[in-house]
């Protein structure tokens, strides 16, 4: 490939849970032109997924229980947010300086089990991840390719903090009609050496991709990626999730 184009999906009216997320991209991709080719990737940002699923809590709702309350009070949080973290988490990883790093049910780990107030209307609300994000990527993808022909490969994007560098990248939390990583693993490079351990997260590199045009405030919740080539198979977010064997930071 030597060249990806990348059309943000705009004048998508707010999400609320219950909504038909499928039918509002298709008038989106239709309004907009942009009929769906193989090989496209349409990239779905997380937090429009969990409204339309209904994902999103009211705070006010939420019993703390004495260790969320203890949490809360040591790092300056409100405790039913904690709360509702901890109901998200598999186990906590880290607490320190006021963060929260956790493994999520789905195996994440991720600063406050991907618990969110931005972008949620109302301050006592907060936004959790899909329950299945393969599940909702594969819904979106076999609703456009029945509406419009043709069933462009589907991410479910998020924002995630890293380690040991500044600043949040987006990574894939789902996958449908896609590999979501390349491995290089046997392959030649033009020098003759074989590669052995070169793995791509080319799910996660797309999200990215697609960031650039949504946004963190422009309103525009997903983006549609054209030029990239995707190799044959399916995928999944949770191939993207280092298993514990090889995890040396556990």
């Amino acid at each position: 490939m030597s060249e990806l184009r990348v059309h943000g999906l705009t004048g998508m009216p707010e999400i609320s849970a219950g909504d038909n997320l499928a039918a509002l991209l298709i008038e989106a991709l239709r309004r907009q032109e942009l009929s769906p080719e193989p090989g496209d990737v349409l990239v779905v940002t997380q937090k429009v997924v969990s409204k339309a699923e209904g994902r999103v809590v009211d705070l006010r709702t939420i019993e703390p229980s004495p260790l969320a309350i203890s949490i809360g009070k040591e790092h300056g949080k409100r405790p039913d947010l904690i709360e509702a973290i901890l109901r998200e988490s598999r186990r906590i990883v880290r607490m320190d300086r006021g963060v929260l790093i956790v493994e999520t049910h789905h195996g994440y780990i991720c600063a406050n089990a991907g618990v969110d107030q931005s972008n949620i209307p109302g301050e006592h609300h907060a936004a959790l991840l899909p329950v299945d994000p393969d599940a909702s990527a594969a819904h979106i993808r076999a609703a456009i390719g029945v509406a419009m022909g043709t069933a462009p490969a589907v991410i479910i994007s998020d924002t995630f903090g890293r380690p040991w560098r500044e600043g949040t990248t987006e990574v894939a939390l789902g996958v449908a009609g896609m590999p979501a990583v390349r491995s290089y693993a046997g392959v030649r490079d033009p020098y003759g050496y074989e590669m052995r351990t070169s793995v791509i997260a080319v799910a996660d590199e797309l999200a990215s991709t697609a960031e650039l045009v949504c946004g963190k405030i422009e309103g525009v919740p997903a983006a549609l990626i054209r030029g990239y080539h995707i190799d044959e198979g399916e995928g999944s977010g949770r191939d993207l999730i280092r298993d514990r064997d090889h995890d040396l930071f556990r």
